[in-house]
């Protein structure tokens, strides 16, 4: 008797399949309790096919790595980009800083320019330096007004809290002005505490004045204020020039030396005024040969 033929070979069935996969299970499940010997075979299959995972992996990192990439260069140009545009943030707060600053002393030179000359009628210019000297021994400065403002050879020269100097070389459109500093200059001032009349000079050095030739026994103390006297008709009467800082006193000699710090400086600001008595003075001659004609 012929059998069909078979196209497919069937396996164990399904029950079996269920019996064998059961033992199988039963003995891997006796032999790691007991035996322990799979956990190093499979230490040793990882060992093997570490680098297949790798290589499996490396797409995978090198897609990784080109992202990160990409994403630093972006993070570095905005960076850059915030950098730049915080610099510039920055420089125009710095800028702010200066022009407020440059304001609060220009109000205080208006407010000074009003007091001037309603108390002494005197002329006023409002100047800028343009040049302070790198030489420390040179103590002078250039402004940014001349002649042709109006600027004449010996005015005086302040800022919002004292005097500077005096012009002493003048150009048409700028002029140079010597510091109180400077060892050849010389101011009559006066003693507001009690009116003592002297004469303060530079020393050719940075922030400091001298009393010279004051008796031992001269009543001057310690932060007395030094202001103009008036007398020789350069500087208007009344403005701050110094405070006393020390006084030298030898008893075996007959001056005291009286050393001074200056009120004002070139170091703190920009803007400077310059005034003139000569207004001054020939409102008060004209006055005088008015009276005087009336008088006839």
């Amino acid at each position: 008797m012929e059998t069909a033929p078979q196209f497919f070979r069937h396996g164990p069935s399904p029950l079996a399949r269920l019996f064998i996969f059961a033992m199988l299970s039963c003995l891997l499940i006796a032999e790691d309790t007991h035996f322990k010997y799979f956990p190093q075979l499979r230490q040793a299959i990882g060992v093997i096919i570490f680098p297949l995972q790798r290589i499996a992996y490396t797409p995978a990192d090198i897609y990784d790595q080109v992202e990160k990439f990409i994403t630093s260069f972006n993070l570095l140009e905005e960076n850059i980009k915030l950098r730049q545009l915080y610099l510039e943030r920055r420089e125009q707060l710095l800028r702010l800083d200066a022009l407020e600053a440059e304001n609060t002393h220009l109000r205080r030179l208006l407010g000074a320019v009003q007091e001037i000359e309603t108390t002494t009628k005197t002329k006023v210019v409002l100047a800028e330096i343009q040049y302070t000297p790198r030489d420390p021994f040179n103590h002078k400065i250039t402004l940014n007004k001349g002649s042709y403002h109006d600027i004449e050879l010996g005015q005086a020269v302040i800022d919002d809290k004292g005097i500077i100097g005096q012009i002493t070389l003048l150009y048409p459109w700028s002029s140079e002005v010597t510091l109180l500093t400077d060892k050849d200059h010389a101011v009559p001032i006066q003693v507001v505490r009690n009116g003592l009349r002297s004469v303060i000079s530079g020393t050719g050095k940075n922030n400091e004045l001298e009393l010279r030739y004051l008796s031992v026994n001269t009543d001057i103390q310690q932060d007395d204020l030094l202001v103009t006297s008036g007398i020789g008709g350069v500087y208007p009467p009344g403005i701050p020039v110094a405070t006393v800082r020390k006084i030298e006193q030898d008893p075996m000699g007959d001056f005291a030396l009286v050393t001074s710090t200056p009120i004002a400086g070139v170091d703190r600001n920009r803007q400077v005024l310059v005034l003139s008595l000569a207004q001054t003075e020939s409102n008060d001659s004209q006055e005088m040969s008015t009276i005087g004609s009336g008088t006839n």
